[in-house]
């Protein structure tokens, strides 16, 4: 996916979130969109997404060359953050099932082979609202990991895991790289690639 910032800007009341914010997001490539807590990050990301309207600008999406509309984007994507929900009353089958009724698995992946790469198997018929948080967020990861989708937004992804569910994101990562579009919000250089092109939000400010 191609995505086209031109002037994108974003306020709440009379709070500038960021402003002027214009960029072009290959396809294929990564990015890591950088700045300290509170910095609008994520914000930013909710933006490109398509979630939240800008309050000046334009966005454009494409693939292949091909217009994609705002509100069919959502189609084209996969997201994973800390603040998104999981359904606490699924078991983590039931979540994987549920997710996967509404988008399409990468690749030729049964949901039994997304369940075990999960690396949480042993707990498939437990409810996620008996999950750790770092639990959750393995979960959050492997749906969006898994999902066929054109770009992939990851919003501080290692928050609430361990070292040994960090190498396992890093995995998972490396492996989608070459075929996907990525965005990472993170202040924290372990979370994205040396080789990602880097974007300081405090520049937009």
């Amino acid at each position: 996916m191609k995505i086209v910032a031109n002037n994108l800007s974003k306020r709440y009341n009379r709070e500038w979130i960021f402003r002027n914010f214009s960029y072009e997001f290959q396809p294929k490539q990564t990015y890591a969109i950088t700045g300290p807590n509170g910095s609008g990050k994520s914000t930013l990301l909710q933006v490109l997404w398509g979630q939240l309207p800008p309050s000046g600008g334009e966005i454009n999406h494409s693939v292949n060359g091909s217009a994609i509309a705002i509100q069919e984007v959502f189609s084209s994507i996969a997201i994973a953050t800390p603040y998104m929900d999981l359904i606490d009353e699924f078991t983590l089958r039931e979540m994987v099932q549920f997710h996967f009724e509404f988008k399409k698995i990468r690749g030729s992946k049964t949901i039994e082979e997304v369940i075990a790469l999960t690396g949480l198997k042993s707990s498939e018929h437990k409810s996620v609202s008996n999950f750790s948080s770092g639990m959750k967020q393995r979960l959050k990861l492997s749906l969006a990991f898994h999902t066929e989708s054109n770009c992939l937004f990851l919003d501080e992804p290692t928050t609430n895991l361990d070292k040994k569910s960090i190498q396992w994101y890093w995995d998972q990562l490396i492996e989608i790289q070459p075929s996907t579009t990525i965005l990472i919000a993170s202040n924290n250089e372990e979370e994205y690639p040396s080789e990602a092109d880097k974007i300081d939000i405090l520049r937009y400010k």
